[in-house]
């Protein structure tokens, strides 16, 4: 199964990347994740709980980055296994481009997926659908964490002074 899709996030491109790579930030944002540990600069261990149509599984899996090109990109490939569940393993191509000047961040993926087992029966109609909604929240969750609370939160920031706070906590200055 293949997917694919393009996010604008409020945030310079070396912020984006910077929270690409906080365990702290996937862990929030990644659907169900229970357990999310950095084994190494490219390696991290997860553990998942999910609900796909009828099945809910606890998928513990590994996770790595490839092809490594701060701030513009990398591959993330991972694998995990759910028990009776099934398995599923993908990776992912993350390309980040600057937009507005400098002050927002395209990011672009392309997904290659796959699953056996229990959830391999499920079909692929209700895999695509639950994977593209998977996508959507995590992308939401991570805009989110990012850019703060949206306009419609009333604890949104007022100013752009509080935004670039917010990002220089990610640039470290």
């Amino acid at each position: 199964m293949d997917m694919s899709g393009q996010y604008r996030i409020e945030a310079p491109r070396d912020v984006v990347w910077m929270a690409l790579n906080d365990p702290e930030v996937l862990k929030k944002c990644i659907p169900g994740c229970k357990e999310l540990v950095q084994k190494s600069p490219t390696e991290l261990a997860a553990k998942v709980s999910l609900k796909i149509g009828p099945i809910s599984a606890n998928f513990s899996g590994a996770v790595t980055l490839q092809n490594l090109d701060p701030p513009a990109g990398y591959t993330i490939a991972g694998q995990g296994t759910g028990g009776a569940a099934g398995f599923a393993k993908g990776s992912a191509e993350v390309a980040l481009a600057e937009v507005e000047g400098g002050e927002a961040t395209d990011l672009n993926y392309t997904a290659k997926a796959e699953v056996g087992g229990k959830l391999a029966a499920l079909g692929g109609r209700l895999i695509q659908a639950t994977s593209k909604k998977l996508a959507d929240e995590f992308f939401a969750a991570f805009a989110k964490e990012v850019n703060g609370p949206g306009p419609e939160d009333a604890t949104a920031p007022k100013k752009d002074e509080d935004k670039k706070s917010r990002w220089a906590k990610w640039l470290g200055r």
